[in-house]
């Protein structure tokens, strides 16, 4: 079954980790891949290049989803480029932990701008596309950390809680015109970042999963297969969470 076959996808902060998989995924399904990345040139180029040479259209564009304007001007580069925005995945992120008495508020405001307020601007710029479409699927990266909380992430988990109330609140608002949005909160996702802590550290998060394993990228990427394709085409307003049973 081709589940995204010649649709078009915006992945935000793709040139690595999670988004770098989830575009592979999407490339591998057929789908075009329109993906962003803030700093990483040599990596986006990278990915690029491996999305074409799977036979469909992909595209880089150095975009900074936190500012209002730069995810307008990204909006209308894609349509132009691709024709149509099918899917919208929210995925661009950042962490600064640090418990309450040490976080700073720039630190805090960071996370809420970049994690938060970049899916407001997202969602808003590809908006008129999908209603004049009359169809869409819109996808936002939360984490358990939003649906549980943390210590020393208040910051973060904010962003990540915020997410799941703006993402309901858009599948209320745009049912009516096809238009769906929905959640993914992954738990421990083993990327290059979670390969720089030290081995005992992660053999003590793996422990403590039902499944016994870290998450991969690719288990996010399915989940988000799945939710930009016909396969979920009742289901909107809903969080996924994609952890190994972390939240059971």
């Amino acid at each position: 079954m081709d589940l995204v076959q010649g649709k078009n996808v915006i992945i935000t902060g793709a040139s690595r980790g999670i988004g770098r998989g989830i575009a592979l995924a999407f490339a591998k399904e057929g789908a075009n891949v329109a993906f962003t990345y803030s700093s990483s040139a040599g990596p986006a180029e990278e990915l690029e290049n491996e999305l074409i040479a799977l036979g469909v259209k992909a595209k880089a564009y150095q975009s900074n989803a936190a500012d209002f304007e730069s995810a307008q001007q990204l909006a209308d580069d894609v349509v132009a480029t691709f024709g149509s925005i099918d899917v919208l995945i929210n995925n661009a992120g950042i962490t600064k932990d640090n418990l309450l008495m040490r976080i700073t508020e720039e630190d805090f405001d960071e996370v809420i701008k970049v994690n938060l307020k970049s899916v407001f601007n997202m969602t808003k710029a590809v908006q008129r596309t999908m209603l004049k479409q009359r169809y869409g699927s819109l996808i936002h990266m939360s984490s358990v950390v939003g649906v549980k909380g943390n210590a020393g992430q208040s910051n973060y988990a904010a962003s990540k809680a915020g997410i799941i109330g703006f993402s309901k609140s858009i599948a209320l608002e745009l049912g009516s015109r096809n238009i769906r949005s929905n959640v993914i909160a992954p738990g421990f996702i083993e990327t290059e970042m979670t390969g720089k802590l030290p081995e005992d550290v992660v053999a003590q998060w793996r422990a403590g999963i039902p499944l016994k394993r870290g998450g991969t990228p690719e288990d996010v990427a399915n989940a988000c297969l799945f939710l930009s394709s016909d396969l979920s085409a009742y289901i909107t307003g809903q969080v996924v969470n994609v952890d190994g049973g972390m939240l059971t």
